[in-house]
C-alpha cells in the first residue's frame, strides 16, 4: 500500500479512530509509541506499536469477518499481534479498550477476539 493512501486515511478517520488516536498519540498510553494508518506490506493498519509488534484495528460496518480473518492471519504470520475493537466499543468503553491494549503489551501471550 502507498504512503499517499495511508495519509489520506489519516485525514478521513472515523470518530472512533480519532478518539482512540487522541488517547494513544504522543506516548500518552503507558509511554507506548503508536503510529496510525501505517502500511504493513499489502495492508494499512489503523494503529501500530512497532516496539511491541502490536496492531490495533478499529472496525466498523465496512469490515467483514472473512476479510478481517484473512488480514489478521497475514499480519500474525508476519509476527504481529492484532487487537480488534468495534467502533461502538471505542466510543462507549474507551477505558476498557485502553486497558486491553496495555494488557496485551504486558502479556505477550495475550489474545483478544472481538
Amino acid at each position: 500500500m502507498s504512503l499517499g493512501y495511508a495519509k489520506a486515511q489519516r485525514q478521513n478517520a472515523t470518530d472512533a479512530e480519532r478518539r482512540l488516536w487522541s488517547a494513544l498519540r504522543g506516548h500518552r498510553l503507558a509511554g507506548l509509541k503508536f503510529k496510525r494508518q501505517q502500511p504493513v506490506d499489502r495492508y494499512i493498519v489503523d494503529f501500530i506499536c512497532f516496539e511491541h509488534r502490536l496492531i490495533v484495528e478499529v472496525d466498523g460496518g465496512q469490515h467483514g469477518p472473512h476479510t478481517d480473518a484473512e488480514r489478521t492471519a497475514y499480519l500474525e504470520a508476519q509476527g504481529f499481534r492484532v487487537l480488534r475493537f468495534w467502533n461502538p466499543e471505542v466510543l462507549t468503553r474507551l477505558d476498557d479498550v485502553l486497558a486491553t491494549i496495555v494488557a496485551a503489551v504486558d502479556d505477550p501471550g495475550f489474545r483478544r477476539e472481538p
